[in-house]
């Protein structure tokens, strides 16, 4: 079965109350660029979503790959978390057929999603990074993993892909594991792993076969060890590499010979360590922790070192408001008469919830700072007062309050933060005044109806419709012209400065602007013609992302690189020339340019990122500079016109998926310098004919020519 993209699925999920059949009250949470908040891997994309109806927030798991008997396992682990009570495991729901998504590749129209909820958290890896110089809160992490460890012990499932990218600590330190794909359960005894986990943390003699109730054993005895060594002795991490926390496969397959193991073993006169290296070998030795009981596990809480606190000379310091919220903030917060929650304090408004339908809100006197998405969604809202009291309005704070159309800023207030009034789409009017000495990226993006004035002696200016600071940064565009000249008193394009301005055709940047930043004409759908002055020596990632008008650009010998997705989905691109200045291509950076038949790529270039040209499918021919070394993932994929390319003999590595779904691709010659040619590499490349593969490569990936039906002749070296 073949799934959607990654990217069909985001443009699904952003129509969410279109695409679901039976959770369409989901919304995606947005991140600071008004994406969809997500995370991918190897066989799926998970998404952030908020519940409109509760406010409540869960992982939406979608699949890019398919894996043999997902459906009736997922039914069956449902099943069997549905019944457990432990902070360690979550419940969930397998729906199949949920998510609708156009997906031109696929056969079917719907497709499964995994629904959990979502958990504020970080990897143990990311942790232990973080409080590395912390031996307290190492020596608990270790004791809340051997605790986690003794109640796995006891359980009839396992989770079968022990690792610490599937351990998240909460903020609290609390354990939670995630990503159950691999997951056993008792209703699945006698069928085949579907996946037999992580070379450095499975046993080395774990087959498809070991299936069962102790898949997790050796892990659990590799991670234990682990988590007390380092807390032992924190400097054992800078001699591990950067995907493991101390050991590797080869330690386990040769343990006499493993330095590592000698480091750890130099430190047995700890009898909590003495312990779990003895279960260590049990388990390396008998692929169980069998002989052994779960109290082995059950160590002592570390206790809390004593601080002797030193009186601290009195300073008077002006009292900064800090605008970001977490949970802890939610669960510890007070909740008004309406339901609007806030700080123990009084002086942060914290959230109010999405689904409570308040349509005028006075905001306590007292508050100082409105927090970061305090107001997020709350669609009903028309007004709100804020009191004098307020210093801070924090990002996204009335982002996507589509019926505030009455708000006053006090001159209390110093500071207003990134799309702070995003998509407030009936704002008619606000006043910024001379107080406010900070304002974070275009908070006004999307208010198409707003009239902005600024106060006298006032940080900001304000030019037909632009917004400047005093540094020359373009801020926000609140013009709704077609047709835009932006004054040379511009040194740089900010980010998301005219994010979404629709009605944009046309817009002249004078030769004083050396920079744009990240998604500065994002979803600018009606631009058709750009020129960039050669005084801008950088152009931000996603700067042009979605402009699907745009068909003309010049890109000046200034530009040194093209950022990920700058130009992504500009379908009437036609032609681009990229100058002997740039040296990187970014990931995503032409991706989805449909229209886009010819491609220079200069001498200079020495990176193709990922999906750089992915969907480019009008691209007929394109030729590969010598100066590249690597033709990354995707990074050609689904280009379905391209009949011909020549591969230079820099190139070493051909990456997983390049020329996927190539179906015109007739010829292509691997030059004698290519080591790898990676999964999928020309999957699909129907009309490939004959392909000669040098004696210099030394892998070639799953399914590499799949789906080849022309293909008469291979030579292998």
């Amino acid at each position: 079965m073949e799934y959607p993209l990654i990217s069909e699925y985001r443009e699904a999920v952003l129509s969410a109350e279109d695409s679901f059949k039976e959770f369409s009250s989901l919304r995606p949470v947005l991140d600071s660029h008004g994406d969809p908040v997500m995370s991918s891997g190897n066989f799926a994309v998970i998404f952030k979503m908020r519940d409109e109806r509760d406010g409540k927030l869960y992982a939406v798991k979608c699949f890019t790959k398919d894996q043999e008997r997902r459906n009736e396992s997922y039914r069956r682990i449902a099943d069997e978390l549905e019944s457990v009570v432990a902070p360690y495991v979550l419940p969930l729901r397998y729906l199949e057929d949920e998510l609708f998504v156009d997906s031109p590749q696929c056969e079917c129209e719907e497709f499964p999603v995994v629904l959990m909820d979502w958990v504020e958290g970080e990897t143990l890896s990311a942790y232990i990074e973080r409080k590395i110089a912390d031996r307290y809160a190492l020596e608990m992490l270790s004791y809340r993993f051997n605790r986690m460890a003794a109640w796995l012990l006891t359980q009839p499932f396992a989770h079968g892909d022990l690792k610490p990218d599937n351990i998240l600590v909460r903020e609290d330190g609390s354990l939670v594991l995630v990503d159950y794909d691999g997951m056993f359960v008792p209703a699945m005894k006698g069928e085949p792993a579907r996946e037999t986990g992580s070379p450095d943390y499975r046993h080395p003699e774990r087959t498809d076969r070991d299936f069962n109730g102790g898949i997790d054993d050796f892990s659990i005895a590799v991670i234990a060890l682990s988590l007390r060594a380092i807390a032992l002795k924190p400097e054992l991490r800078k001699l591990s590499t950067a995907d493991t926390l101390l050991f590797t496969e080869r330690d386990f397959r040769d343990p006499a010979s493993s330095a590592m193991l000698k480091e750890v073993q130099a430190l047995t006169s700890d009898k909590e360590l003495s312990v779990l290296l003895g279960a260590f070998f049990i388990a390396l030795a008998t692929n169980s922790l069998d002989l052994l009981s779960f109290r082995t596990f059950m160590t002592a809480k570390p206790e809390k070192p004593k601080v002797v606190e030193v009186p601290k000379p009195q300073i008077v310091e002006v009292e900064e408001i800090d605008t970001s919220v977490t949970d802890e903030d939610i669960a510890n917060g007070v909740k008004d008469e309406f339901g609007v929650i806030y700080s123990r304090d009084g002086k942060r408004l914290l959230k109010c919830p999405s689904a409570l339908k308040l349509s005028n809100y006075n905001i306590k006197v007292g508050t100082k700072a409105i927090c970061d998405s305090a107001f997020e969604l709350c669609r009903s809202l028309q007004s709100v007062t804020i009191p004098s009291s307020v210093t801070s309005i924090g990002e996204m704070a009335f982002y996507g309050c589509d019926s505030l159309h009455s708000v006053t800023i006090p001159s209390s207030v110093t500071s207003i933060g990134k799309s702070a009034f995003g998509g407030c789409s009936s704002l008619y009017s606000i006043n910024l005044p001379a107080s406010v000495k900070k304002l974070g990226n275009n908070p006004f993006v999307g208010c198409k109806l707003l009239h902005l004035s600024v106060a006298e002696k006032s940080n900001f200016t304000l030019m037909d419709g632009l917004v400047i600071d005093l540094k020359g940064i373009l801020i926000s565009c609140l013009n709704h012209s077609s047709s835009i000249t932006i004054p040379s008193s511009v040194t740089s394009i900010g980010d998301r400065a005219f994010r979404e301005c629709s009605s944009l055709h046309s817009v002249t940047i004078p030769s004083s602007v050396t920079s744009i930043g990240e998604s500065a004409f994002l979803e600018c759908s009606s631009l058709y013609s750009v020129t960039i002055p050669s005084s801008v020596t950088s152009i931000g990632n996603y700067a042009f992302w979605g402009c699907r008008s745009l068909w003309s650009v010049t890109i000046p010998s200034s530009v040194t690189s093209i950022g990920d997705s700058t130009f992504w989905g500009c379908r009437s691109l036609r032609s681009v020339t990229i100058p002997s200045s740039v040296t990187t291509i970014g990931d995503g950076a032409f991706a989805e340019c449909d229209s886009l038949r010819s491609v220079t790529i200069s001498s200079s270039v020495t990176s193709i990122g990922d999906s750089a040209f992915r969907g480019c499918s009008s691209l007929q021919s394109v030729t590969i500079p010598s100066s590249v070394t690597s033709i990354g993932y995707k990074a050609f994929s689904e280009c379905r016109s391209l009949q011909s390319v020549t591969i230079p003999s820099s190139v070493t590595t051909i990456g997983d998926r390049a020329f996927w779904g190539c179906r015109w691709l007739r010829s292509v010659t691997i030059p004698s310098s290519v080591t790898t040619i990676g999964d999928s590499a020309f999957w699909g490349c129907s009309s490939l004919q004959s392909v000669t593969i040098p004696s210099s490569v030394t892998t070639i990936g799953d399914s590499a020519f799949w789906g080849c039906s022309s293909l008469q002749s291979v030579k292998y070296p």
